[in-house]
């Protein structure tokens, strides 16, 4: 084998190792787990999936176990407030243990966002308002210096902006995907 033939094999070889090492750490950063349960639920609701699997990246990074510091819990980390407020509005059985279930969990968040969307007409007004809450979402829209009165342009909590800048980012990635 010449040197030529030898080089233009390490290479090929180099290319095939550095395809997979960027598709891996894509896969780290943006997970596809519970791709069947976030396609179908989301259906359910009338949601685009991409918009769910955004979420729960944003949330827990596909952790279903995951707990925040404040109480939410799963994988698109609902206050189990809320989960019972929405799985009753929703007529599903609640059970605050079953939070921690991916399926359970994806479809009262789905519902919850389903619910805000209809409350604010607005996709990106809703998950404000799933970050931030409905009632400081509300009081939002009626500040000129965020709001047109029916859509925000942005709100004062630098967490609430960067969270919908990172969804919008989530949703260009799994676009691809889903």
């Amino acid at each position: 084998m010449d040197k030529v033939t030898f080089f233009l094999i390490l290479y090929i070889i180099g290319i095939i190792f550095a395809s997979g090492a960027i598709v891996g750490s894509f896969l780290i950063f943006y997970p596809l787990s519970y791709r069947e349960s976030v396609i179908n639920i989301a259906k359910e609701y009338d949601l685009p999936p991409v918009l769910i699997a955004s979420v729960i990246n944003a949330e827990s990074g596909f952790n279903p176990r995951a707990v925040s510091s404040v109480g939410a819990v799963g994988l698109m980390q609902l206050m189990p407030d809320t989960a019972k407020f929405i799985a009753q509005k929703n007529g599903i059985v609640f059970s605050e243990n079953r939070l921690i279930e991916p399926e359970y969990n994806i479809t009262l968040g789905t519902a919850y966002i389903k619910y805000l969307v209809d409350i604010f007409g607005d996709t990106d007004t809703a998950l404000c308002a799933y970050n931030a809450g409905p009632t400081r979402v509300k009081e939002w829209l009626l500040d000129p210096e965020f709001s047109d009165g029916e859509r925000l342009y942005s709100t004062p909590y630098k967490a609430t902006n960067y969270y919908l800048t990172k969804i919008k980012q989530n949703i260009t990635i799994y676009t691809k995907f889903y």
